[in-house]
């Protein structure tokens, strides 16, 4: 699953991300959600979210769905 719906994230949630400085070569972060920082429900490129270890960046799959 991607993670473009913000009702599908949640904290606690395992994802991996595309930090910023990653864009380019597409490299992923795995972590667990802290927080959620796009407010809007949907966003094109992934919503933004905060891992437990301080990362930021957008969530390009989750891992462990419900």
């Amino acid at each position: 699953m991607d993670g473009r719906n913000r009702k599908d994230i949640y904290p606690g949630l395992a994802v991996n991300i595309i930090l910023k400085k990653d864009q380019r070569t597409g490299n992923l972060t795995e972590g667990i959600v802290a927080n959620i920082l796009t407010s809007a429900p949907y966003h094109s490129r992934g919503i933004k979210v905060r891992l437990e270890d301080g990362q930021v960046g957008r969530v390009a799959e989750i891992l462990d769905e419900d």
